[in-house]
């Protein structure tokens, strides 16, 4: 049975039968690549360390999902801070629509730890293994897997893994909790084993097998960009004015300055020609930038065939940053962290929630009185333990009966109590009589908060003996 052939290469990373093309770049250093090589090493260490950092005796950030308690900056959001949330996940959106809206996919080629692990950790270990491009280009054509410098390289790879996911998972169980999980035996936890060792799998899977694939294929942002950005956005960019015709040898009359020695091909780490024009796969690393700008420093020739451009500058037209979309993008960013900062400078110390009994909403006692019971739930917002009142206004005549005053919450804590009010029949007027429930702290957090106690409309006659 014969194969189907596409047409050409459909994926920089797809051959025409259908088989995976390894792409192997070539390194081409130069001022480019130290920039990215200072900036890389340096997210490293911060991707590390941050969720070691403590702030007002918190984690900087925890995103404790099973809890579903969100740490930022020593602030901890619950799932009811839904105006706060949502206020900071659009902000986000409208930064990300805004960068890219400037600087088109500087983030993917610079800041993405898919891209800076991959290229500052996993590839240099790689080229120093197998010898560089010519050495994987070898071993994949003697069908290396199993060659002793690529399996050294995948043993490298294992502990570098593991490292990497527990950064990961310190992010969302804390650095105290990994701890621990470190130090216990796995017949001891063994669901959190399991996590730690499907994280690092996965981890070892998209490093050393998946790589560039996860920017091409898993990744969305690529084909956010055809809508994100405009032709006054700065992407990396071929000058065609200038490097078209291209033309190789030497032979050079009426030729551009392009000479298609493909350096900016085979040093590409998605594998496409940046001479094709704006394409989803580019993650504006700049690898072709050094690569062509070392050939024309050869050829005598000014750098800058391949730079950070826009299309409108490349074809010798306006491109200032100005224009209606990063306006608009501007102002709703700021107004979203107006709106986000206002929210948090006025957010109360602590969250009060009142809860009627689910099991009866009333119940008559033997004295002629109507008991109710009202759970009170308290969050404590704060860096420290409260001690919280609870007084009920408007219950003269009534009782208020409490296993628990004041009520003790510890720093970032809720607790539960029930308050049990009993009042004459008479006080109520169409089984219903409303008060006022308070709780405050020493601290001047004070919290009026309206509840109606509810009882019979009438009481039935005792029966007639």
């Amino acid at each position: 049975m014969t194969v189907p052939r596409a047409a050409g290469r459909v994926l920089p990373t797809l051959n025409e039968d259908g088989s995976r093309h390894w792409i192997r770049p070539r390194l081409s250093t130069g001022a480019w690549w130290t920039r990215r090589r200072v900036v890389g090493y340096s997210l490293i260490a911060f991707f590390i360390g941050l969720p070691h950092l403590r702030w007002m005796g918190k984690p900087l950030i925890l995103l404790d999902v099973p809890r579903r308690e969100f740490t930022l900056l020593g602030n901890t959001f619950l799932p009811t801070d839904t105006l706060i949330l949502m206020l900071l996940l659009g902000s986000a959106v409208i930064a990300i629509f805004l960068f890219s809206a400037l600087f088109g996919r500087v983030w993917c080629g610079w800041g993405c730890p898919q891209t800076v692990y991959m290229e500052f950790v996993f590839r240099p270990i790689e080229r120093l293994l197998e010898g560089g491009r010519s050495g994987s280009l070898a071993m994949d054509k003697a069908n290396g897997v199993m060659s002793p410098r690529r399996i050294l390289k995948y043993l490298i790879y294992i502990p570098i893994s593991l490292v990497l996911a527990h950064t990961f998972l310190a992010y969302f169980v804390g650095t105290d909790t990994l701890q621990q999980w470190v130090q216990l035996s796995p017949y001891e936890h063994p669901t959190p084993f399991l996590v730690m060792a499907v994280t690092t799998l996965l981890i070892f899977i998209d490093f050393g097998w998946f790589r560039e694939q996860t920017c091409l294929i898993a990744c969305p942002y690529g084909r956010w960009q055809a809508a994100l950005i405009d032709k006054r956005s700065l992407i990396v960019a071929y000058d065609a004015v200038r490097g078209e015709p291209r033309r190789a040898g030497s032979n050079r009359e009426h030729a551009g300055d392009c000479v298609s020695c493909n350096a900016c091909v085979v040093t590409c780490p998605t594998g496409i020609d940046i001479r094709n024009g704006l394409q989803m796969e580019c993650v504006h690393c700049t690898q072709c930038i050094d690569a062509c700008d070392h050939v024309m420093v050869a050829l005598h020739k000014p750098k800058g065939l391949i730079r950070y451009a826009s299309q409108e500058g490349l074809a010798g037209r306006d491109s200032g940053a100005m224009r209606p979309r990063v306006v608009i993008y501007s102002i709703a960013l700021a107004v979203c962290l107006g709106a986000l900062a206002f929210t948090l400078g006025t957010r109360a110390d602590a969250e009060v929630t009142l809860l009627r009994s689910s099991s009866e909403p009333y119940r008559m006692e033997a004295d002629g009185r109507i008991a109710n019971q009202l759970r009170v739930k308290i969050v404590n917002r704060s860096n420290a333990p409260q001690q919280y009142s609870i007084t009920v206004d408007g219950l003269e005549g009534g009782t208020v009966i409490a296993p628990e005053l004041p009520l003790t919450v510890g720093a970032g804590a809720q607790r539960t109590t029930s308050l049990f009010l009993l009042a004459p029949f008479t006080t109520f007027t169409d089984g219903r009589r409303p008060v006022t429930v308070r709780i405050s702290d020493a601290h001047g957090f004070a919290r009026d908060m309206p509840f109606v106690l509810l009882g019979p409309t009438r009481i039935a006659p005792a029966p007639t003996p």
